[in-house]
């Protein structure tokens, strides 16, 4: 940004990061695609074009997708990989958009993606048989929600998707059978859901209860079911847009200055992206990056990629640094202000719920050696001793932990990472465990111990 030039001071209206997870081909880039065009944010000729591409593949159904999903793999295929980004804005709130991939082999994009939303959306398949695959041991819908949870989404919205398929036809039963199921296993997740979780009944392609309530003369029970008090399936909104606008997330903007690193590059000067998790950052703010401990100058900041002189809380960031290379900063490190900077961790002592252990290596001890995920930070971790077990409800002194208990331990990381407790700053406290591309454990980092 040169020096006269006129820059915005930043954006009034509250921004929130959404991200879209679910089991593989439950909809879920069919759902954001739409979403965009019916806020007006692809122009109709654009759809058109799509429409004929998925058309030419045998994939008529597909065409909303190809608006998210950008690249000729993700559309030959049909399943998403990367993280796609989009943004679109209501009269009160600015989202984003991040699509995560369903797939299994793609976990830890996925990771990327939710470790930066405020909102998750499961996308839950209505129809007979899809729902039942993705809820399997090996389906991703328990996964994802397991890792949206740890990765800070705070509220969840679940969609059940296809309700206009033959197999469904906006049947009621149906739509409790999916809810019943899905609330004992989010409240294991660690969701509260009277207070974190809404369920909508929609249809993705056509657009019923996206934007626009269903007509009563398709669906005529969904009306009764939110304007019920208390209301059925805790949401008092018709449509999952005016849902996403209903909903509050705190934001500390005085706090310490938090911006872990997603990813860094060079133009004209090294630029880094990452979501402000506290904090306020201004344009020619001098920063601390650590675990380097570097001064370093925020000669300009962007949001949503136009220049701007501060960003609060919740918005998506690239910084332009001055005094600094790309290769001297690794993702995971955090951008801090210069008096409180981040504490650097290698030993600590968390609280692990574990979740799904790998079949040949059914239990936890001291020893056991697997990946480390927190915010952006990825790194091995050992564990070295084991405090106590929680096993229904009673903490017992021992030595290992099965699935289902959960573990005060000692851990160790190979190198240091930036992290805080649990209780100082949520989102710098959560981390989740992985062993041989599947999630074992999610928890807390309860004290810092080196």
């Amino acid at each position: 940004v040169e020096e006269d030039e006129e820059v915005a001071e930043g954006y009034e209206l509250p921004h929130l990061n959404v991200v879209f997870i679910g089991h593989v081909d439950a909809g879920k880039s069919t759902l954001s695609g739409n979403i965009l065009y019916l806020t007006g944010h692809v122009d109709k000729r654009t759809v058109e074009k799509y429409e004929q591409e998925a058309k030419d593949k045998n994939r008529e159904s597909w065409f909303l997708a190809f608006i998210m999903d950008t690249n000729e793999e993700e559309r030959a295929k049909g399943k998403t990989v990367e993280v796609g980004r989009a943004h679109f804005a209501s009269e009160t709130k600015r989202f984003t958009i991040l699509d995560a991939p369903g797939h299994k082999g793609y976990v830890p994009n996925m990771i990327q993606g939710a470790s930066q939303a405020d909102v998750g959306i499961l996308v839950i398949s209505a129809r007979r048989g899809e729902f039942e695959t993705g809820f399997e041991r090996g389906g991703q819908t328990r996964e994802h929600a397991i890792l949206a949870k740890t990765l800070g989404v705070q509220h969840l919205i679940v969609v059940i998707n296809k309700m206009d398929d033959p197999t469904v036809q906006w049947d009621k039963e149906r739509f409790d059978e999916c809810c019943s199921k899905l609330k004992p296993f989010l409240k294991q997740c660690g969701f509260r859901p009277k207070f974190d979780v809404r369920f909508i009944p929609i249809s993705g392609l056509t657009g019923a209860n996206v934007m626009n309530e269903v007509d009563a003369s398709e669906c005529s029970w969904w009306r009764e079911c939110y304007t019920a008090t208390p209301p059925a399936n805790f949401t008092t909104s018709p449509t999952l847009l005016q849902q996403l606008d209903a909903l509050e997330v705190p934001r500390d903007k005085n706090g310490p200055l938090r911006i872990p690193v997603l990813d860094r590059f060079t133009d004209r000067g090294t630029i880094i992206m990452g979501k402000v998790e506290s904090g306020t950052i201004r344009r020619g703010q001098k920063v601390r990056i650590m675990p380097i401990n570097r001064e370093v100058t925020a000669s300009a900041v962007y949001c949503d990629e136009d220049p701007v002189n501060r960003c609060l809380p919740g918005e998506n960031v690239r910084i332009k640094l001055n005094d600094v290379t790309p290769e001297e900063i690794s993702k995971g490190f955090v951008i801090c202000d210069l008096e409180r900077p981040c504490s650097q961790v290698t030993t600590f002592r968390g609280q692990v719920a574990l979740v799904d252990m790998l079949e040949h290596r059914p239990l936890f001890t001291p020893g056991y050696t697997c990946m480390f995920h927190a915010h952006c930070a990825e790194e091995t971790v050992r564990c070295t001793r084991i405090a106590s077990v929680k096993v229904r409800g009673e903490d017992k002194k021992q030595r290992f932990a099965r699935q289902g208990n959960v573990v005060s331990c000692e851990l160790q990381l190979e190198r240091s990472v930036c992290l805080e407790t649990y209780e100082d700053m949520e989102q710098l406290g959560r981390f989740t465990l992985r062993d041989e591309g599947q999630t074992i454990g999610i928890g807390k980092l309860m004290r810092i111990m080196n």
